[in-house]
């Protein structure tokens, strides 16, 4: 009897690829027994290979978690570290945080039952400074080493060094390009071997396999004439590719968020002006800013009827692949740290990408089929990019990665073995800013308890030094807030299209003229008496329900980490009177340039400030309570720079005498 029903609505089309079909399913016994036979492997693969999903699969079947050891797979960036472990335990059918987790900055889901663990190269170094032969782990995979991120290199060699003492541990390092052979050489450096042979090649320290991605091709098209405005030009190239070219989503890489916020409303804009009938644009950001869940949107089907439209900032380049994308835009910028060792400041400012980047983008548009990357620049400037960015340790401040070596008992920084040594410059800064912290003592060894628990606070040491002196201004419990909401990166607040003046109408609600860190201070008050249970009046004010409800989960966890030290910190915010406001404003404010000092300026007759060194010309963000208003003397937190101007981000005014008072090595009055 024939049966009289459509086939294909009665099945529903996978979201995933069976694992069996992904190029490395056929690699899988060599890629075992290479990890069996050798201390180190080296897999080289395109992005989109399976290798991050797969290997530690692989392994754990193959019977590395026996005995409660566990598989590390490290990854450069956060939204890597959340997306690959949700994929991954989704494949293997269980529960996440149970035998798959992964732990970032502020967020821990795994179990006493985990046994393949996603986490960022960071984390991984901060669990060393209590176990420091990671002795949990069987297999450490170090993935996507290619970008050379600061923590990626300097775990590169601390897991050097582990490897002395623990001939059972096993490293994979993976990376999409052809530094294969300078991983296998730093690890192999002082056995004093080397040798090729063949495609695995290697020496008995160990060995380099490649893995083909299946890709299809890729037409790569440029503009005639240098583009002005490559926002605008990426946002007008999305509706000649959705007017003219067939099916398939679309990934623009822009480089930061600023940017992504104008190019969507853009979209939207022009979205309204499309005929009804046609298909429609669904434009999703995608960029470290944003929390979890919000990331996880890119990774959803497309709506029936609707392209999807991806803006990114370089986060899409290497560490994640969204299935779909057809078509590329590429900006041909990306926003890197730049930190200048004469003042002392580290900006974020976009700087052409590498030939190598530029690359690995085209590369996202041929996972699926056959696919285009418009470049929005000339082919002679494309030829003229550098081979490969800089790595990060040659351009950093180099305080964190220090203050943590001294903490892991590394105590000489110039000795230690680096995949590429940091500039002898950046090295003396770092220490200088340490010691004027009061993290290091005269003979640069680290300070206990100060250094200590500067090193184990997961914020950067200026924030860690005003936590930790925060008791003594009796300010802690603000200062604990004030910590966690400057760890949110600006992403308090959100802004509906067109409605600017109610955004700034709703900020000035909550302002303090002091500067932002009280601003910040003041949301988060409003915060949890008035909006924790409630998201309308979030909505009402122009908060992120979801960043602030981070926030409090981040203060939570800052002020476990002080009372492990032993310092009470218990609320001081207890119905003050007025007068005692007014002091306590202050005592922030003295606090905050304990740890700040180092970054600040001064203001200039034309509503500038200048740094104290006077070298830098830099102007309050507008998004600053600082911005067009006057202050003498300013500290603030973060640097950023965009094509004609550097901005400064979370802006507090402080009194000059400050600055002698809290940092005499630092700072002294020249007669």
């Amino acid at each position: 009897m024939a049966l009289d029903f459509d086939l294909s609505a009665s099945f529903i089309p996978s979201l995933y690829k069976p694992s069996s079909l992904l190029p490395i399913a056929r690699h899988r016994e060599s890629i075992l027994y290479l990890v069996e036979t050798h201390p180190v492997t080296i897999v080289v693969g395109q992005t989109g290979s399976g290798k991050t999903t797969q290997i530690p699969q692989f392994l754990e079947q193959a019977g590395w978690c026996a005995d409660g050891k566990v598989v590390a797979v490290t990854q450069p960036r956060r939204v890597a570290a959340t997306t690959v472990a949700m994929r991954v335990a989704e494949e293997m059918g269980c529960k996440l945080g149970e035998e798959v987790g992964y732990s970032i900055r502020f967020e821990d889901i795994t179990s006493s039952t985990t046994r393949i663990k996603f986490l960022t190269d960071g984390l991984l170094l901060r669990e060393a400074l209590v176990d420091p032969l990671l002795s949990r782990y069987s297999v450490i995979m170090v993935d996507e080493a290619h970008e050379r991120s600061l923590s990626t290199d300097v775990l590169l060699g601390v897991l050097k060094k582990i490897r002395r003492k623990r001939s059972d541990l096993r490293i994979v390092v993976s990376s999409a390009t052809l530094q294969a052979e300078a991983f296998l050489q730093f690890f192999a450096r002082e056995c004093g071997d080397g040798g090729t042979e063949g495609s695995e090649t290697g020496s008995s320290t160990g060995r380099i396999i490649s893995l083909e991605g299946r890709m299809y091709p890729v037409d790569i098209l440029y503009t005639e004439e240098p583009v002005e405005d490559y926002v605008e030009r990426a946002v007008k190239t999305v509706f000649d590719i959705h007017a003219k070219e067939s099916d398939g989503d679309i990934l623009v890489f822009l480089t930061g968020r600023e940017e992504i916020d104008t190019a969507i409303s853009l979209i939207t804009d022009r979205t309204s002006t499309l005929n009804p009938r046609a298909p429609s644009l669904l434009p999703l950001p995608l960029y470290a800013g944003l929390t979890s869940e919000q990331q996880l949107y890119v990774f959803e089907p497309s709506p029936e009827n609707t392209r999807k439209v991806i803006l990114s900032t370089n986060i899409a380049e290497a560490s994640i692949t969204i299935d779909g994308i057809v078509y590329v835009i590429d900006c041909g910028f990306v926003k890197l740290r730049a930190f200048n060792p004469i003042t002392g400041i580290e900006t974020l400012t976009a700087t052409p990408v590498s030939q190598a980047s530029a690359t690995q983008r085209a590369g996202r548009a041929g996972r699926t089929k056959p696919g285009k990357c418009f470049r929005l620049y000339t082919e002679a400037a494309y030829k003229s990019l550098p081979g490969a960015n800089i790595p990060e340790i040659q351009r950093s401040n180099l305080a964190p990665v220090v203050l943590q070596l001294k903490a892991l008992g590394i105590d000489n920084i110039v000795r230690f073995d680096f995949l590429t040594p940091p500039p002898s410059e950046l090295v003396i800064r770092a220490l200088e800013l340490l010691y004027s912290l009061s993290a290091l003592d005269d003979y640069a060894k680290l300070t206990k308890p100060m250094g200590m628990r500067m090193a184990e606070l997961s914020v950067e040491p200026m924030m860690a030094r005003a936590l930790l002196s925060a008791a003594q201004f009796r300010c802690l419990s603000e200062i604990l807030t004030i910590a966690a909401m400057t760890s949110l990166q600006g992403a308090v607040w959100f802004q509906h299209d067109g409605e600017k003046k109610q955004t700034e109408s709703a900020r000035r609600k909550f302002a303090v003229e002091e500067g932002d860190h009280l601003t910040l201070l003041n949301v988060y008050q409003a915060f949890v008496t008035k909006g924790r249970k409630d998201s309308k009046w979030c909505r009402d004010n122009y908060l992120n329900f979801k960043s602030m409800t981070r926030a409090v989960s981040i203060r939570a966890q800052l002020k476990r980490y002080l009372e492990r030290f032993g310092i009470n910190a218990e609320e001081t915010l207890s119905n003050p009177q007025q007068q005692e406001v007014a002091d306590k404003g202050e005592q922030i404010r003295r606090c905050l340039t304990t740890g700040f000092f180092a970054h600040a300026a001064r203001i200039q007759p034309d509503g500038s400030f200048k740094t104290v060194s006077g070298g830098t010309v830099l102007f309050a963000h507008p998004s600053s309570v600082m911005f067009n208003r006057k202050a003498d003397w300013v500290i603030f937190h973060e640097v950023m720079e965009t094509r004609n101007k550097t901005f400064i981000r979370d802006v507090t005014k402080i009194q000059k005498d400050w600055l002698l008072e809290y940092a005499p090595e630092f700072y002294q009055i020249r007669g």
